[in-house]
């Protein structure tokens, strides 16, 4: 991560590479007049003494970890609709945030050789910043596969490179599944034990967040799309999600908007950013044009007030009262810690709200 303490005076400077040598987007001023953020942003209420204390030079900064997060697209008669989950509210990181499916990388799948189709480990090392570093790039593709597998029940691999597993809903998958869950199995052992091959031209790569310098918990996520394979149905099989959801992007964003859904910044961006693509096909289709540098918070310091802010993101901007506990950008207090209520469902195919879906 970058020496510094997040906090600059006066307007932001270039920002030092990070991992891989890729450039952080440093945020930039917010607008005059930008839009308050919304009242189901998440905003935990440590955060602004966390900051204080990150400025004063009290707090440093945890590593970011490794990890990967997919928006699962299937098609309907209305446009593309995503699968997401709700997480508990027990959880310590974004609980009762709406996510994707997704969680940490897991070193062990980048040190053998795994069943590979669609582009090589190198073009993927490149895609993802990460300069020729093969390794981490496998690793971070099959964290991308393995959690989509472990959480929504759904395998982007096959016996070849041109197929995919039809059904993974026997006991037999669910043993293995429960084994990656408790790490007992690298999901590249999995992978030789089924004689399966990881279907990589399957995703797109879509965008890269890494976690506030502030924030105990910290990772640096790359977010893929990828379409549901035929024949395959997503269940809840995550045990930090209390609810899961088919959703058409558009749809979600609205409930984001009105306060009913919980969400982190980069959750909501990418719902935003899926919304004008007619078809999942159309979003696999931009994904290889999309920036990929990576969208790092900033704290600067502005008329005596600490500013928040995302870079190129304004809507999510807050200025925090240095003598006072939270200060957002107009003088509604956001209730973001209201419970969500239930999403809009996707009229066609109906909406399934227990994770079991077609």
């Amino acid at each position: 991560m970058s020496p510094t303490n997040g906090l600059e005076p006066g307007a932001p400077k270039a920002g030092p590479a990070e991992a891989g040598g890729t450039p952080v987007r440093q945020a930039a001023p917010a607008a005059a007049g930008a839009a308050r953020p919304s009242p189901a942003q998440w905003y935990p209420p440590e955060w602004p003494d966390r900051i204080r204390a990150l400025t004063a030079g009290e707090l440093e900064p945890a590593a970011p970890r490794r990890a990967a997060t997919v928006l699962l697209l299937r098609d309907t008669s209305e446009g593309p609709a995503v699968y997401m989950l709700r997480r508990r509210a027990s959880m310590a990181f974004a609980g009762g945030a709406y996510a994707y499916p997704g969680g940490s990388v897991d070193a062990r799948d980048g040190e053998r050789d795994t069943g590979w189709a669609g582009p090589s480990r190198a073009e993927w090392a490149r895609r993802l910043g990460l300069g020729t570093d093969e390794t981490a790039a496998q690793a971070i593709v099959c964290a991308a596969v393995r959690e989509t597998f472990e959480e929504a029940g759904v395998l982007l691999a096959g016996p070849d490179a041109g197929t995919v597993v039809a059904d993974t809903t026997g006991d037999d998958w669910e043993a293995d599944r429960a084994a990656l869950v408790d790490r007992e199995l690298s999901f590249a052992d999995f992978l030789a034990r089924r004689s399966l091959v990881l279907r990589s031209d399957l995703l797109g790569a879509w965008a890269r967040w890494i976690t506030p310098e502030f924030e105990p918990r910290r990772y640096d996520t790359f977010f893929f799309v990828a379409a549901l394979p035929a024949g395959q149905r997503t269940r809840n099989a995550s045990t930090e999600a209390d609810r899961t959801v088919w959703i058409k992007p558009a749809d979600a964003a609205a409930g984001y908007d009105r306060g009913d859904l919980l969400m982190m910044p980069p959750t909501i961006t990418t719902l935003r950013e899926l919304a004008p693509h007619p078809t999942a096909a159309g979003a696999l289709a931009a994904a290889p044009g999309r920036d990929l540098a990576p969208v790092l918070a900033r704290a600067t310091l502005r008329d005596g007030e600490i500013e928040l802010s995302w870079p190129g993101h304004e809507e999510f901007t807050r200025r925090i009262d240095p003598a006072q506990r939270v200060q957002p950008t107009e003088p509604t207090q956001p209730a973001h810690h209201a419970q969500p209520t239930q999403p809009t469902a996707v009229p066609s195919p109906p909406a399934a709200t227990d994770g079991a879906s077609a």
